[in-house]
This record gives C-alpha cells, sequence and structure tokens, in this order.
C-alpha cells in the first residue's frame, strides 16, 4: 500500500489553501456567533437555495428562524451545489442565501459578477452507504471495498459530476483510491462500472435507492449517511477528503467538468470538503437573509448543523473580494 506525504512536511499553508484559494482576504467572522439584536424584526419571504445534503439542517434553520420571527415566509430549493448555482448563472434565479457543499462553487462560479463574499462553516467526509442487504455487506472494509464494487452484479451509483459537488468528489475518491492502493487504472474501472442509470443529479437521491434496494452502494456525505441512520464505510483519510493536514495528496485529483453555453470545462482540483454560503448580490429580501444567515452561525444555529452530522469549522471564516454590508454584521 502506498503511504502519502508525511502529514509532518505537508505545505504550511494548507489551512489557508482550504477555504481561500480563489481569494487573498480572509476575514473572521468576529460577528458571528452572537445573538441576534433582540429589536430585529423580520417578516416575509425568504428564498433559500441549498446543496442537497444540506436539504435537512437548512429545513431545521428555517423552521427554527421561523419560530422566532412567525411573519417570515420561507422557502427552500434543493439541488446539487453547482445547479444552484447555475439557477443564478443561466435562470436568472435569485435566492435570497445559497448553501453549497463546495466553497469553489461560489469562489469559482459565481464570484465577482453574482456575489462578493462567502462564509465557509462545515466540513464533511465521503462516505459509501448500504444496507444489510446489500451484496457483499458482510465483508466490505476499508480494504477491499474496491474490490466489492467491481464484483459482477453489484449495483453502486453515485451523483452527477456536472451538477454535484459529490460527484466530482466521488470520481477523485477513486483517483486517490488508485493511488493508495497502488493498483494502476483502477479510477478509471470504478467509474466504468457504474452505468449512466445509476447516476442522479444529487448524492441525496440516490439514499432512496439503496434503502429501498434497487442500489447496493451510493457514494455519500457521512452527514447524510448519520442523519438517514444507514450503514457505512468510513474510508481512509487519504481518500475521503475530510482531513485538512491532506490537502496537499488530496490536490493530486483532478476532474473536468463540463459548462454549458459552449464554454470551456470547469476544472477542480481535489481538496478538503468545505461548505459555505452567501447572499447574492441581488437577493430579493437581503435583510431577512442577513438575519437568516446570522442565525444559521450563531451558537443556536450551528448547533442545527451540528446534529445534522456536520463537522464544524472552530469559527465560519469570510472570504472573497468584498465584505458584506455593515446593515448585514
Amino acid at each position: 500500500m502506498m503511504k502519502p506525504p508525511s502529514r509532518a512536511v505537508l505545505s504550511a499553508d494548507v489551512c489557508r489553501r482550504l477555504t481561500h484559494r480563489v481569494t487573498a482576504a480572509v476575514v473572521v467572522f468576529s460577528a458571528l456567533g452572537g445573538p441576534l439584536k433582540a429589536q430585529e424584526k423580520f417578516a416575509g419571504p425568504i428564498v433559500v437555495f441549498n446543496a442537497g445534503s444540506l436539504a435537512k439542517p437548512f429545513s431545521d434553520l428555517l423552521q427554527a428562524f421561523k419560530a422566532r420571527y412567525p411573519a417570515v415566509v420561507p422557502a427552500q430549493e434543493n439541488s446539487g451545489s453547482v445547479e444552484a448555482a447555475r439557477k443564478l448563472t443561466e435562470l436568472g434565479k435569485i435566492p435570497d442565501v445559497l448553501g453549497v457543499a463546495d466553497y469553489g462553487v461560489i469562489a469559482k462560479l459565481l464570484i465577482p459578477k453574482y456575489a462578493g463574499w462567502y462564509a465557509t462553516f462545515a466540513r464533511n467526509a465521503m462516505v459509501l452507504i448500504y444496507t444489510d442487504q446489500s451484496t457483499g455487506a458482510r465483508e466490505i472494509n476499508k480494504q477491499n471495498w474496491w474490490q466489492v464494487l467491481l464484483r459482477p452484479g453489484v449495483r453502486a451509483g453515485h451523483s452527477d459530476p456536472a451538477l454535484d459537488p459529490n460527484g466530482y468528489r466521488t470520481l477523485m475518491v477513486f483517483q486517490l483510491a488508485e493511488k493508495f492502493y497502488r493498483q494502476p487504472g483502477l479510477a478509471d474501472r470504478l467509474n466504468r462500472a457504474i452505468p449512466a442509470r445509476y447516476i442522479r443529479p444529487k448524492e441525496a437521491d440516490l439514499t432512496a435507492l439503496v434503502q429501498a434496494g434497487e442500489l447496493d452502494y451510493s457514494w455519500s456525505y457521512l452527514s447524510i449517511a448519520r442523519t438517514a441512520g444507514l450503514r457505512h464505510l468510513d474510508l481512509p483519510p487519504e481518500i475521503n477528503l475530510s482531513d485538512p493536514k491532506l490537502a496537499d495528496w488530496y490536490a493530486q485529483a483532478l476532474v473536468r467538468i463540463p459548462r454549458t453555453g459552449g464554454q470551456d470545462s470547469l476544472e477542480v482540483r481535489g481538496e478538503p470538503i468545505v461548505y459555505a454560503l452567501t447572499i447574492p448580490r441581488e437577493a430579493p429580501h437581503p435583510e431577512t437573509a442577513a438575519g437568516f444567515v446570522r442565525f444559521a452561525l450563531s451558537h443556536e444555529g450551528r448547533s442545527i448543523l451540528e446534529a445534522a452530522g456536520f463537522t464544524l469549522l472552530p469559527r465560519p471564516l469570510l472570504a472573497g473580494p468584498e465584505k458584506p454590508s455593515t446593515s448585514l454584521f
């Protein structure tokens, strides 16, 4: 088995690269985590677009926000993060808040035209979910999972890399596994073993297929596995994209995802999983959006995220070429 570079010799700027690769200015959210001001009153609509893996925690956050401000009318749209960004860039649909499973979706697709900043707030890990009825369930482990997936008749799926970060992260897992287990050609073999009919728009769509027995295995996030109560395989940190200290190792993986409108493909390099949110420039209800963001990143909001299985950053971080307006924080 190939050993990755020693963690002790990884570059000193790994943590900086984790959330700030695209921008030069990084500011700690000094105002986040505190209680909302008692005099604040919010009413009317708030529209949130979010990654599929944020569907439940953001629903819980919106419900808690409405409980505090009953006049608020929340609306939520769940999709893959890339698809959510394209709603802004291609369809002209602008939400009040956008939450994504990869901060790079905002940094690369929305800044500077559609957003000026983003806040990172949580980490996650890639896992393989399954049930007791899945083929090979009794024997699959960290060393042989790739052999189980390559067996004839085993049905595995992942989300669409063009629409969802979990999809392109699955391909990164395949590439890293090839290097980690010293199996030349493994990434291509694993990719070819998953037919198009088992590729869906977002990873959350596949969970129901596993639960129904229509799939044996699906690539997902640890947070989803925990909240869905499904069995899951914890992968080595060198593969699961969870460890900031392994950023240089993860960067060996590279995926190109197609872009619409004849644009060049978007190059995405492997790095630790980091979630982010933003308020788009043209958000229709910016004050309510600001209140929701403050709540989501407050102690109460972070508790909701943690209960949903996420690993929280020690404190939220703000990145981007601009700071939020002073009325925001």
